[in-house]
């Protein structure tokens, strides 16, 4: 794939900051790696093979009389030692995740009451519901990005999108417009959030909506800046009297100019957003209870100061994505920064 001048340039200066660049590298792993969470972590097997037949339990359940003659029509428990001992009977080979818990998983048979420390068996311990705390941190790690991710992606083009309109239009459009704004930012999110979660339980998708209905305004004063410095330019004017439609005007012409200032803001942008949801984790209005989440393990920690293991895992793996985010942002910066040489000079 062959790029512009221009784009070679960005690219360059990107990969001049190595801090940034490796840590987009590292980070884009790890995002990878989570992605295939219940491959790695997982109570269920990948693959078995009992009496001549393949199962992929990882993938659909079975029923134990699906497995072995004299089991129970009942869900198969892979990990239940007696039906782990009829597969044996039968000479059953069972291929198990790297890490043989998920997030939910309650681990059985703990030498030290919950939460217990790391141990071979629990490499990061268990929380105080006797659960895998290396298997929540990995599906944890996941739903914080991706609702990251959502969240940015939808803010940014709603954001866009008005501050367009704004920038664009301008006079009275604009100051209707900026109104509403300050009024819309000086609602209290932290009380409506409050008065939701006692009317509805909160999920994955009612959170997003809901910080979505704020989210949108961060990138506003930004290109409505750009628009309203870029829609007096000659071509701007000369398109506008050859009778090129306004919305033509607007996403082909002006928007591209405006996308350069919007890009630096976006790491920056996802790393609120994985903040936010951590945050309202924390306080207990997030996610649903019991699911994986990093701002959970914080307030586990919290809680249990007599494991010091919860606290140190859970800051020790937000802090590090929230580190990574900013790195990456502020190579992201450089490489639209218009005064940077390729290679990083100045």
């Amino acid at each position: 794939m062959k790029f512009s001048p221009l784009n070679q340039r960005r690219l360059a200066n990107f990969r001049a900051n190595r801090r940034g660049y490796v840590s987009f590298w590292i980070f884009l792993v790890l995002f990878l790696v989570t992605l295939f969470a219940e491959v790695i972590a997982n109570d269920r097997p990948l693959v078995a093979h009992v009496d001549g037949k393949w199962f992929f339990p990882v993938l659909t359940e079975y029923a134990e009389s699906d497995v072995v003659e004299t089991g129970l029509p009942v869900t198969a428990d892979w990990a239940d030692p007696d039906f782990a001992r009829d597969v044996a009977e039968k000479g059953g080979t069972v291929i198990w995740p790297l890490i043989p818990f998920s997030h939910a998983s309650v681990v059985r048979d703990l030498g030290t009451p919950a939460p217990s420390p790391p141990s071979d068996r629990n490499w990061l311990g268990t929380d105080d519901q006797a659960r895998d705390v290396l298997a929540r941190v990995i599906y944890g790690f996941r739903i914080s990005v991706l609702f990251g991710f959502t969240l940015t992606i939808f803010a940014s083009v709603i954001g866009i999108a008005a501050g367009a309109v704004q920038g664009y239009y301008g006079g009275t459009t604009d100051l209707l417009f900026q109104r509403f704004i300050e009024i819309w930012s000086g609602m209290p999110q932290l009380f409506l959030l409050i008065i939701l979660a006692s009317v509805i339980e909160p999920s994955f998708w009612t959170l997003l909506l809901f910080l979505l209905a704020f989210s949108w305004m961060g990138l506003v004063g930004v290109v409505r800046a750009e628009f309203l410095r870029g829609r007096n330019l000659d071509y701007v004017r000369a398109a506008r009297a050859l009778g090129v439609r306004d919305a033509t005007l607007m996403f082909r012409h002006i928007l591209p100019n405006a996308m350069v200032a919007t890009l630096t803001f976006l790491p920056f942008t996802l790393s609120g957003s994985v903040t936010v949801l951590a945050s309202l984790d924390f306080l207990g209005f997030g996610l649903p209870p019991g699911s994986p989440s990093l701002g959970e393990l914080l307030a586990q920690g919290k809680n249990n100061l007599q494991a010091p293991w919860l606290a140190f895992t859970g800051f020790a793996v937000l802090g590090g994505v929230l580190t990574l985010l900013i790195f990456v942002g502020e190579a992201v910066r450089d490489a639209f920064d218009p005064r940077k040489l390729p290679g990083g000079a100045r």
